[in-house]
């Protein structure tokens, strides 16, 4: 069923008042007193921009850090500083540092080009070798992590979701369940902005984005009013690859592994002038076979009922995505950019159950059954994308505004067909089950954006932005089963169709400025939610609307010898979306329920953190202590009746607070080895008495990344990396240790411009999901595998015309 929805009157009132808003700050007066240094950072060979590097500018006479910041993506970076005399040091991971000679600012000479500043490798490099030069792994700053996926050899071949279980605060289950700092309420971005990369699947759809197309990944761990407050533990942003130099330029990636993982990608850019086209394309084929077991207790008055559960089963996955889109230069400071991505995802999903039950002990079996699910899903998603980017004079006074389209869908096509058998092994054929369930799901949104970013006086910046969503989803459910004349009927109360309209429009305003040695930002963030679902079968309706406010805070201390400290907080927000309200229970599994619940209210997050980084010659280091104390905190509970059935579906706990502590570090103690490393403990308070008064826990957890990599002589890399997340309690019971290491090796082939990698995912076949969950009247005790140890080998093949970027260089 496809809707359009035009829009409201609200909207287009608060876009006419913004954008005169932004007319009139125009007319501030541009600041005095002030000066400019600039330049664009290449590497020496390929002249590749190096995207993001590390820039510090020191005074001359006491050499003293005045300021830090790092270029943009095309190497590009233009500073603002008082009156002086300075020098600039560049750094970039990998490369020779660089170290301008100094100079001096005055009303005579307000700017300072250095222009094209080109760093050389720090390893020994072929002359005739032209290759796009790969990115650091990872910068650090006090607000963001940026993480480069270009070094990372267990990246070829994977996932976006395989790139996100490598870094840094960020953990993966494996169902596919993405975490940062121990917390499931993540918001992922693609580019920035929601995606339907991530809509209908979540955190799970990354699965069918390979890693090949994605340039870097940022962590936000407490974002400032700029961003949408949705995400108590922080904001994941996944970077697409697009470039933007002159002339044509290219990657190629062919991947095989096993269990089965076929697949092909490309990554194409053509500039000529003031148009700049780009498109990748992935495709990929993967067969996952999984496995799983459940232990269950039932206490009755005089009786314990047993039942032990097997699964088995193969997920057989075809999918393509493609974006591609057109950049046109106006001029440089004038872009207009339109994109469209499509992506989708044919699914073959079979499992078989076994069930075996049991009375009082193990000893004692009364029944036996099996289920098999069938499943065939289509799931096409489309996004449009148009944007438009005005960078006027003066530095970091831009306009920026965007519209996007969402156009998404799913089919399901399942058969259960279920038997049972007495203790003997005989079939008792009259209680066979066939069940049919088609489930058709649709979601469109509209997201309209518009940023505007001011400088003020001396240091400081005004930044405005305004932004609505409008998404309206429907689901078709149905269940049939067959009777005794073979007709297929409905099951009483499996017949629906869910309706699901959400509308947020938000915005924002920050004001920040800098002292000698005190940076600061203030901002808030007023967000509207318009929330309807509809159940049309049973006219069940449920409307929510309210208003909040999200103030955040940042203030940055520059101390001496190259450290700092910031001190934020933010008001965040979980608020329950379709999965979380859908009433719809899965039924493959027939004793074990998943469902939504309609009556969910949003939790509310109060964030607290102090950050710490410090630089040195071989690396750098950053620590935080955080604090999270949440309201209305939203968890999955369990319940099993008498029969031995249990339903899962999120609750309203009364609260939880959390505080942690985090390390991360990267270091390179010789020229051939280097070392990153990321250590995240926390402890929990959960009070989830409202449901059941014992349903309180206290947790101390922690988890632990590192990775080693070393480079030997002719181009070929070695890499291992370990992972280990300690035992955690939860509301109802504990989640077990989760522990895995990776392995992967990277040769250099066809004279630089390729690269072969061969890596081992899980390579003891250790990463699997054990939990215990207990309650009133039971004891569950769970261990399943989705996804085993995974080979794969990768051949990356680069083109790239040196004359054209050299060319791009002069002009």
């Amino acid at each position: 069923m496809k809707k359009f929805y035009p829009l409201p009157h609200s909207l287009k009132s608060s876009l006419i008042l913004t954008a005169a808003i932004f007319i009139s700050l125009q007319l501030i007066a541009q600041r005095e007193g002030r000066a400019i240094v600039k330049g664009k950072t290449f590497d020496s060979l390929s002249v590749a921009p190096l995207s993001f590097s590390g820039i510090r500018i020191f005074k001359s006479n006491d050499k003293k850090l005045e300021h830090e910041s790092v270029a943009n993506e095309a190497g590009n970076f233009s500073v603002e500083l008082g009156y002086g005399r300075y020098y600039v040091q560049i750094d970039f991971m990998g490369y020779k540092p660089y170290k301008s000679a100094e100079f001096t600012l005055s009303k005579e000479h307000a700017t300072h080009d250095l222009g094209p500043v080109k760093l050389s490798s720090s390893a020994t490099r072929l002359q005739e070798v032209v290759v796009q030069a790969e990115k650091s792994s990872m910068i650090l700053s006090l607000d963001k992590k940026i993480f480069n996926v270009g070094k990372d050899l267990a990246n070829a071949g994977g996932s976006a979701s395989d790139i996100l279980t490598n870094i840094p605060s960020v953990s993966v289950d494996p169902e596919g369940n993405v975490k940062l700092r121990g917390s499931d309420n993540v918001r992922i971005l693609i580019d920035g902005k929601p995606s339907g990369l991530v809509s209908f699947k979540g955190g799970s759809g990354l699965q069918q984005l390979q890693a090949s197309m994605i340039d870097r990944v940022e962590i936000i761990t407490n974002p400032s009013a700029r961003y949408e407050a949705e995400g108590m533990a922080g904001i994941i942003n996944i970077v697409l690859k697009k470039d933007k130099r002159q002339g044509f330029n290219g990657s190629f990636e062919l991947t095989s592994g096993y269990p089965t993982n076929l697949g092909g990608a490309a990554n194409l850019n053509y500039r000529h002038k003031k148009v700049n086209f780009f498109i990748n394309y992935g495709i990929s084929y993967r067969r996952q076979p999984g496995e799983g077991s459940l232990y269950q207790e039932v206490y009755g008055k005089d009786t314990t009922s047993i039942l032990k559960q097997t699964n088995n089963g193969m997920l057989t996955g075809f999918s393509n995505n493609i974006r591609g889109g057109i950049d046109y230069y106006f001029s440089e400071n004038s872009i207009l950019t339109g994109s469209y991505l499509f992506r989708r995802s044919d699914a073959n999903r079979k499992t078989n159950i076994r069930y075996e039950d049991y009375l009082n002990s193990l000893s004692k079996l009364t029944n036996i059954s099996t289920r098999t699910q069938n499943e065939d899903e289509v799931e096409p998603n489309s996004e449009y994308s148009l944007v438009y980017k005005k960078s006027f004079g003066q530095k970091g006074h831009e306009l920026v505004g965007e519209v996007k389209f969402l156009d998404n869908w799913e089919s399901s096509r399942q058969v259960f067909t279920q038997n049972f058998f007495q203790p003997n092994g005989t079939e008792n054929v009259s209680k066979a089950i066939l069940q049919k369930s088609p489930n058709d799901e649709y979601e469109k949104q509209y997201l309209f954006q518009l940023d505007y970013t001011k400088p003020l006086s001396k240091e400081g910046k005004f930044e405005l932005g305004l932004r609505s969503s409008l998404r309206n989803m429907e689901n078709d459910y149905l269940v049939t089963e067959r009777n005794a004349s073979g007709e297929f009927v409905p099951i009483a109360g499996l017949d629906n169709d869910f309706f699901y309209r959400e509308n947020i429009n938000a915005t924002f305003g920050i004001l920040a400025n800098k002292t000698k040695k005190v940076s600061y930002q203030a901002g808030l963030r007023a967000e509207w939610t318009d929330v309807k679902t509809t159940l049309a079968e049973t006219h069940q309706v449920n409307p929510r609307s309210y208003m909040n406010f999200f103030p955040s805070a940042h203030v940055t201390v520059d101390l001496a010898k190259q450290n700092a400290i910031q001190l934020s907080y933010s008001r965040r927000v979980r608020r329950p979306v379709y999965d979380d309200l859908s009433p719809y229970m899965t039924f493959s599994d027939s004793r074990n329920f998943f469902s939504g619940n309609p009556d969910l209210n949003p939790e509310f997050s109060n964030v607290f953190e102090i950050g710490h980084i410090k630089y040195f010659d071989k690396g750098s280091f950053s620590s935080s202590v955080y604090y999270r104390s949440t309201k209305g905190k939203i968890d999955r509970i369990r319940r099993v009746n008498a029969a031995g059935n249990s339903s899962t579906r999120p609750e309203n706990l009364l609260s939880e607070k959390a505080f942690g502590t985090e390390f991360t570090s990267g270091y390179s103690p010789y020229k051939w080895w280097k070392l990153d490393f990321n250590f995240n403990f926390f402890h929990a308070d959960i009070d989830g008495s409202n449901i059941i008064s014992s349903y309180k826990a206290t947790t101390y957890s922690w988890f632990a990344r590192q990775t080693s990599r070393f480079m030997f002589p002719k181009n070929f890399d070695v890499q291992l990396r370990g992972n280990y997340e300690a035992p955690q309690q939860t509301a109802q019971g504990r989640r077990m240790a989760l522990y895995y290491l990776d392995l992967s090796m990277s040769k250099d082939v066809f004279k630089g411009n390729g690269t072969l990698t061969f890596n081992v995912l899980d390579v003891f076949n250790s990463r699997r999901n054990r939990y215990i969950t207990t309650g009133p009247n039971f004891f569950t005790e769970g261990n399943s595998q989705s996804r085993r140890r995974q080979v794969n080998l990768t051949l990356n093949y680069r083109i790239k015309q040196l004359k054209q970027a050299k060319k791009a260089t002069e002009e």
